[in-house]
């Protein structure tokens, strides 16, 4: 398989340069990682597809787990000796975007979803998943990786008001690309697969029982990914993808599928994610009497006029201020790990400083 069906540009060629310049191995070779499972990455070069495992140095060198590699990246690495041996990757090329959450259950760590996409489908069901809050905060995440969003209302066969939905989704995600789907009669697939040409990625992000799997069979006409009907009570959906997995189409443009995400929590540097996703609230508070307004009570607040006045929903302005919370929250949890970890390394090489002079001394 050559890299440029999987997405290999000039830039890259740069990059891989840069890189091979600088090792003393004689034998990497770039790849792009494909699939990824419990930690167990797939990375397809131009000759075979080889598990892969992060090299101690790579490990050594990573200022934490963005640092390292995961679906959608391309890597500089050394093939096995054998052909059933595991290859070792020495290098992450550097990124187009990065697709990224808060890990559930945690406050500091984050969990990549995909690296060098395109577009970001942000797929919700139209048969009870609908939920506007959620895809404001999809919409935050998607913005700030770096990618294009477009979102996908998923399972418009069902729906009697898809038409109305595609509107209001319109509304609060001004500029944005929404799409009405159905994978089972066809509509809007091709749609989708327009914003995917030869080279371009697209990653599907969701819930579980969204549709993801089911349209990824769609777009490549085939029935590769087990599928589950959604859960009855509810409209709960089920785990049935439980890796995250890169496919090139027929056409030529690439689709990342993975595992449904119930929680999309915000990491501390979603600035620029917050801003694109509330442009209009943001533009709204430039016309605030104070810089420092919090929207609440203070008096010349515009973005409380608009709410009055119908121009702003409530529940958006609501949706804006718990974001807002929970990003600079998230930012002080973030730094102040980043703090200890530094004054650790700080202590360290004061240790180490000694010890090596003794060891010149031949102490």
């Amino acid at each position: 398989m050559s890299l440029e069906i999987l997405g290999w540009g000039p830039d890259l060629d740069v990059s891989l340069s840069s890189l091979v310049s600088q090792s003393s191995s004689n034998n990497l070779v770039p790849g792009r990682v494909v699939r990824q499972q419990r930690g167990l990455l797939t990375v397809q070069t131009a000759g075979a597809a080889f598990l892969a495992r992060a090299s101690g140095r790579l490990l050594h060198q990573a200022q934490g787990v963005e640092a390292l590699p995961t679906v959608g990246d391309w890597v500089l690495l050394q093939p096995p000796a054998s052909g059933d041996g595991e290859a070792l990757m020495h290098a992450v090329l550097p990124r187009r975007s990065l697709l990224k959450r808060r890990e559930a259950g945690s406050e500091h760590d984050a969990q990549l979803i995909a690296a060098n996409v395109d577009v970001v489908f942000l797929v919700t069901g139209l048969d009870g998943n609908f939920n506007p809050r959620r895809i404001e905060r999809a919409l935050t995440v998607a913005w700030s990786s770096g990618a294009t969003p477009v979102v996908l209302l998923s399972k418009a066969d069902l729906a009697d008001d898809a038409a109305a939905r595609v509107l209001e989704v319109e509304a609060l995600s001004p500029g944005v690309d929404v799409l009405a789907v159905s994978a089972r009669t066809g509509l809007g697939v091709e749609e989708v697969r327009a914003r995917l040409p030869p080279g371009k990625t697209g990653v599907l992000l969701g819930s579980s029982g969204v549709g993801k799997s089911t349209l990824t069979n769609r777009l490549l006409d085939d029935a590769r990914l087990a599928t589950q009907p959604v859960l009855a009570e509810g409209d709960r959906g089920q785990h049935t993808t439980t890796h995250r997995e890169l496919f090139v189409l027929e056409h030529g443009g690439l689709i990342i599928d993975g595992p449904g995400m119930r929680e999309l929590g915000l990491w501390g540097d979603d600035d620029e994610g917050l801003a694109q996703a509330f442009a209009d609230v943001l533009t709204l508070a430039a016309g605030c009497r104070f810089n420092d307004c919090g929207h609440q009570r203070e008096p010349g607040c515009a973005v409380r006029a608009a709410v009055e006045d119908g121009t702003l929903s409530e529940e958006r302005r609501a949706s804006f201020e718990k974001l807002q919370r929970e990003q600079a929250f998230q930012r002080r949890q973030t730094d102040a790990v980043a703090q200890r970890e530094h004054k650790r390394l700080e202590r360290n090489r004061s240790k180490e400083g000694p010890a090596r002079a003794r060891l010149k001394r031949g102490e």
